[in-house]
């Protein structure tokens, strides 16, 4: 609360008819507006949303018991990439893994539209492979050079043993550890 000093002064008069004026101090005691800060910082703490993670929807296949029973891409449509160590990619199109290639994520974004505009639309299928020493961050590149280049059907799948043999036989070539 305010409070106001009062404090009499000593009576004296300076000068004949003089009235001096009596000098008021004021003090104000901040303690409540400090528990209105308090209040109000923990109201609006409690009332605010926090941010919500963001997520990415995929739409996965459904498991099928039968291999004859599982989709089937055209070979002229398919693109393969195999993401690696060191932020180098590997590409093949067609079911042919011999045919690998090698890129970087500057030059992919090129391959990916040169396939784009050489087969049908429909036709084109891209399978996303990263071995276990590609980086989160390699993969979700990936996926977003998929956003950026229109690409309508992508699918992210394990890499086999003849494609991750071939990853390491083109790596130890290429000296990449």
């Amino acid at each position: 609360m305010a409070s106001i000093d009062t404090g009499g002064g000593d009576g004296h008069k300076k000068g004949p008819g003089v009235k001096k004026a009596k000098k008021l101090s004021t003090t104000v005691d901040m303690t409540p507006m400090v528990d209105l800060g308090f209040l109000l910082i923990t109201f609006f703490i409690f009332t605010s949303t926090m941010a919500q993670p963001t997520a990415m929807n995929l739409f996965m296949p459904k498991d099928v018991d039968k291999p004859e029973d599982q989709n089937k891409v055209k070979e002229s449509g398919a693109f393969t990439i195999m993401l690696g160590k060191q932020d180098v990619v590997y590409y093949y199109e067609g079911l042919d893994p011999t045919k690998i290639q090698t890129a970087t994520f500057k030059t992919i974004r090129d391959e990916i539209i040169r396939k784009r505009q050489s087969t049908n639309p429909e036709d084109l299928v891209v399978i996303i492979k990263p071995t276990e020493h590609a980086t989160y961050k390699n993969t979700v590149d990936m996926l977003d050079e998929m956003t950026i280049n229109e690409i309508k059907r992508y699918a992210m799948v394990d890499i086999s043993k003849v494609e991750n043999e071939l990853i390491n036989i083109t790596e130890a070539a290429a000296g990449i550890e």
